[in-house]
């Protein structure tokens, strides 16, 4: 059994025990997926109580260095001693390729000064910069409703509140409705915004088995019957990141076990714009307790901010109250230059315009990679590349970041203790034009084929 020095130091003794859990971690005596002491054994190998060593478990998996499953046990987490944020608080060193990131491809995005002209001509636009319903303005909720007819919701404009973006939606339900301590259930991937997110606001996250088809329902079921489980999260079309929709029997099998288990579904569906075709969305099944976040950032203007969110009645007032509290309401000018591109056919057109773009990158990438397995949709601003033995995700993200290319492994998107597959998500979306990112995917190739393996001090 491995012992952790908790005698020197300073504050409480299960403080210092989670300090010496991180250092064990950091330093590589303790590695992501391995099995820890149970409270017992570990409060008698340290003359400690067992209510002690509890705590400092808590304030561990508090930190998101640990892992604790009803029946299992408490493993180290699969990204603990790795980077969850997608974005650095650095700038990336001058030159650095960026195939982490998803970009909305900014040169495709509506014309900013021409929109502007014509909102200023168009109508007096001073009350835009009025107080205002937390919700949004009727007219603006009334194109969130016609957004959301577009991927198969039949909503009104009483539905709809906006918010300021995809993430602030997800700050507003998470803050909203539920409280510190509240179990949601996700993939055991998934997008590393809500990781952080719900660590901020001490929510845990527990993760569900996927299959070729999503989150697998009976898995679902069997962790809703051992755990007590609020939420359900979950990215239905063109997954973050390993890019699958669920079929709509999938959607229908885990509408059942949230009915069953009366929980709480965040559905955020930031990619599914990138995918023809429309698959009703699980909230279409779920109206009493379904929540869905409409963001625009990847289909039109990041910058702008701007989230139409569909929201259930009872959950309403709550909801409302998170923004009131969060921002007050979300910038009317910026949300009226959205609703007039959607209005005038700008946000189909540059919808359209993009996945063109985004099919041209998925081609380059299948030229370049070929030999290798990755998983993506023709029109899609990523894929999910599977690395042969002996890559794992974050050796391969710091082998490329060596070689100038910013890429994201497994880890990054691994819940819990759940196991991170030797997997890395490829941007496409992220360089500026498709010679840049034919650079990055050339030199990707060549460290896969190990032409550039002498150069690593990482040891594979």
């Amino acid at each position: 059994m491995l012992l952790f020095d908790i005698q020197n130091g300073s504050g409480p003794l299960y403080k210092r025990l989670a300090d010496a859990m991180e250092h064990a971690i950091f330093t590589g005596r303790l590695q992501p997926g391995e099995k820890l002491p149970t409270h017992r054994d570990l409060a008698s190998a340290l003359g400690i109580n067992v209510t002690t060593v509890t705590r400092g478990y808590k304030e561990a998996e508090r930190r998101g260095l640990v892992a604790g499953t009803v029946g299992r046990g408490t493993y180290v987490a699969s990204d603990a001693g790795s980077s969850t944020p997608m974005v650095p608080h650095e700038p990336h060193a001058p030159g650095m390729l960026e195939l982490g990131l998803v970009n909305p491809l900014y040169h495709l995005d509506p014309d900013l000064n021409g929109s502007l002209k014509k909102l200023c001509r168009s109508k007096d636009i001073s009350a835009l910069l009025h107080y205002s319903d937390p919700a949004g303005l009727p007219e603006h909720r009334a194109m969130g409703a016609e957004w959301a007819g577009r991927f198969g919701l039949d909503v009104t404009a009483r539905d709809i509140v906006v918010c300021s973006g995809a993430q602030h939606a997800l700050t507003c339900i998470l803050g909203g409705l539920f409280q510190a301590g509240d179990r949601i259930a996700t993939d055991c991937l998934t997008y590393p915004g809500m990781k952080t997110l719900s660590a901020m606001l001490g929510l845990r996250l527990v993760p569900v088995k996927m299959d070729a088809s999503g989150m697998h329902a009976e898995s679902l079921d069997r962790i809703c019957r051992r755990e007590t489980i609020t939420g359900l999260y979950l990215i239905p079309g063109v997954h973050n990141p390993t890019t699958t929709t669920i079929p709509e029997f999938r959607r229908m099998e885990l509408a059942e076990v949230v009915k069953t288990h009366g929980l709480i579904v965040i559905e955020d569906d930031a990619y599914d714009m990138t995918r023809p075709g429309i698959i009703p969305p699980l909230t279409a099944l779920l109206p009493e307790n379904g929540l869905y976040i409409g963001g625009m950032s990847k289909a039109l203007a990041a910058g702008l901010r701007t989230s139409f969110m569909v929201v259930p009645e009872q959950f309403r007032r709550q909801i409302c109250e998170a923004i009131l509290n969060s921002v007050w309401m979300t910038p009317p000018l910026n949300v009226e230059l959205v609703s007039m591109w959607i209005k005038d056919g700008t946000a189909d057109r540059v919808i359209d315009e993009k996945r063109q773009e985004a099919q041209k990158r998925f081609k380059l990438a299948g030229e370049i990679l070929q030999g290798y397995d990755f998983a993506g949709i023709p029109s899609g601003f990523f894929i999910w590349l599977t690395l042969p033995a002996p890559w794992r995700g974050n050796q391969f993200e710091q082998c490329m970041r060596e070689v100038g290319v910013n890429v994201f492994g497994a880890e990054k998107f691994t819940v819990g203790d759940a196991k991170a597959p030797a997997a890395a998500r490829i941007s496409l979306s992220g360089t500026k034009n498709l010679e840049e990112l034919a650079t990055g995917l050339r030199l990707m190739k060549r460290v896969l084929d190990g032409e550039l393996q002498e150069d690593f001090s990482v040891e594979r």
